[in-house]
């Protein structure tokens, strides 16, 4: 009898978080804090859909409700041990391999030819900046190791950088579910992912080819100092600006293009648009840019 009371205690626990509502006052403190630390636009449409997310972190901790939540979080302890959990809940980090292909095809078509063109001995570096979970630097990686098999000579490098330290965790493994790259090329898959033997939760695990060239690390983009070295031929920032507002992406465009060479490309996502913004860089083609000199 008293184990049925203890379980009928714990449901209740759970139903009233589920009734509960993360009040517009706490979501206007949560909204302000991301805005003003990273960047990131939270509009009053999204208070849902954050309670939502927050729900899991309270059953995680323990915890009775969605201020109690708010109070432990910006404590000085909350700050130290949550703010990496609070990040991986608010930031979507939706990605696949070889997503919105025309960029790689216009990497390995007219980027790769042209630079090793004009400039045979250099070292070409690519920066993948909001790299999620990896897939992008890993695409990236493939084309590549498919044109230096073509040539070489050709050298190069890619840094992939990320605001979740969780979703860099799992770039840094390498391994996905095996239904993630089933829209690869065969040619690619055999060449580039190992298979696992597991039948029953099919994974594969990128070619360590992959990884040789490539570095991850942690990056807030509308923090001032990157911790990036030296400048790019190429920068990925696609679907990161959609969580900006206007002002906040012009500012980061501007910064991430200090990082880029003259006369280097610069891509973002179909969703996103430069219109009207003071950016050094110049329209080429949908969603591709270069850098003016």
């Amino acid at each position: 009898m008293i184990q049925e009371n203890r379980q009928k205690t714990v449901v209740n626990k759970d139903l009233n978080i589920f009734k509960e509502e993360l009040s517009e006052k706490d979501f206007q403190v949560f909204s302000s804090f991301i805005y003003s630390q990273y960047g990131i636009k939270m509009p009053p449409v999204k208070r849902i859909m954050l309670q939502g997310r927050l729900l899991k972190r309270i059953r995680d901790l323990n915890m009775n409700s969605y201020s109690e939540y708010k109070d432990y979080f910006f404590s000085k302890e909350g700050q130290q041990k949550e703010i990496f959990n609070f990040l991986n809940v608010v930031t979507t980090n939706k990605t696949n391999f070889f997503r919105e292909p025309v960029h790689f095809n216009f990497l390995l078509d007219v980027i790769l030819p042209e630079y090793t063109e004009q400039n045979p001995n250099s070292f070409f570096k690519v920066w993948s900046a909001g790299c999620s979970s990896g897939e992008e630097p890993y695409t990236i990686s493939i084309i590549l190791n498919e044109f230096k098999a073509l040539k070489p000579d050709f050298n190069f490098s890619i840094q992939g950088t990320d605001i979740s330290h969780n979703v860099m965790n799992k770039a840094a493994r390498g391994v996905y579910a095996a239904s993630n790259v089933e829209l690869i090329p065969l040619d690619y898959k055999k060449k580039y992912f190992l298979k696992s033997k597991d039948r029953e939760n099919p994974t594969v695990r990128v070619n360590p080819v992959l990884q040789k060239n490539l570095t991850l690390k942690y990056v807030n983009l509308i923090n001032g100092s990157y911790d990036v070295q030296g400048s790019f031929d190429v920068i990925f920032c696609r679907n990161v600006l959609i969580y900006f507002d206007r002002e906040t992406q012009e500012k980061v465009i501007t910064r991430l293009s200090s990082f880029l060479k003259p006369g280097g490309y610069f891509f973002i996502g179909h969703s996103e648009s430069l219109s009207g913004m003071n950016v050094p860089l110049e329209h080429i083609k949908p969603t591709i840019f270069q850098k003016t000199v």
